[in-house]
Formats: C-alpha cells, structure tokens, sequence
C-alpha cells in the first residue's frame, strides 16, 4: 500500500479508534466521575484494542503472526500510554487545561508516534 493511502487507512481506522477512546474517557470522566488522567488512559487502553485488530486488518500489510506483531503493538501502545499520561499531567495537571484540549492536543501528538512506530517496527515484515 502506498504511504499516503497507508496513511488515510490509518486515520480512518484512528477515527474509529477515536470515537471507542473519547467514548469511554466521556464515560469515565463524566458518569463515573474518574480522575481526568485514569479515564484517558481508560480510553486509550480501550482504543488500543480496537486499533490494533483495525489497523491489522486494514492499514498494515504484514506477514508477522498475531504473536510477533501483538507484542510489538502492546510495547508501543505502552510507550504511547506513558505519553498520554505525561502529557495529561503536563496539560491538564500542572498547566491546568481543561480535559478536553488537553486530551486533543495529547491525542495529535501520541498519533504521530504511533503511526511511524506501527509502521516501521510492529507491523514491519522481519527482515
């Protein structure tokens, strides 16, 4: 697949992804009434199980079995967690943004990382 159609494929599946994260962050924050940074890492979690079968099965072309690409997917997804919560506590914590903006602005950037880390190590055929 062509880099920048690999590239909407995974924007499109990030839409998806998008609405199963924020709809549980939406859950967590405002019926649970969870601490910010618990319901986005809630939602991230939850939207790493949707990307992950999604992206497997439309975005990334690979020959790598379930158990080679899985836990290079869970590593990055890790890094990615630990950055949604760096970056929460940063922005909504510390700087004291609202949850909403703060959650957008954590999202574009843990998307960039995702993608380039998805793209060039989890879902990477072996060399």
């Amino acid at each position: 697949m062509s880099l920048p159609r690999q590239i909407s494929t995974f924007f499109g599946v990030g839409l998806v992804t998008f609405a199963a994260d924020y709809g549980l962050f939406f859950i967590l924050l405002n019926l649970i009434a969870l601490d910010r940074i618990a319901a986005a890492l809630g939602g991230y979690a939850f939207g790493g199980l949707v990307n992950y079968a999604l992206n497997r099965a439309h975005t990334f072309e690979t020959r790598r079995t379930h158990a080679q690409a899985g836990w290079r997917f869970v590593l990055v997804m890790a890094v990615g967690f630990a950055l949604t919560w760096a970056l929460m506590a940063l922005l909504s914590g510390r700087l004291g943004l609202d949850p909403w903006p703060a959650r957008l602005a954590t999202t574009a950037i843990v998307f960039v990382f995702n993608f380039v880390a998805h793209r060039l190590w989890s879902f990477a055929d072996a060399a």
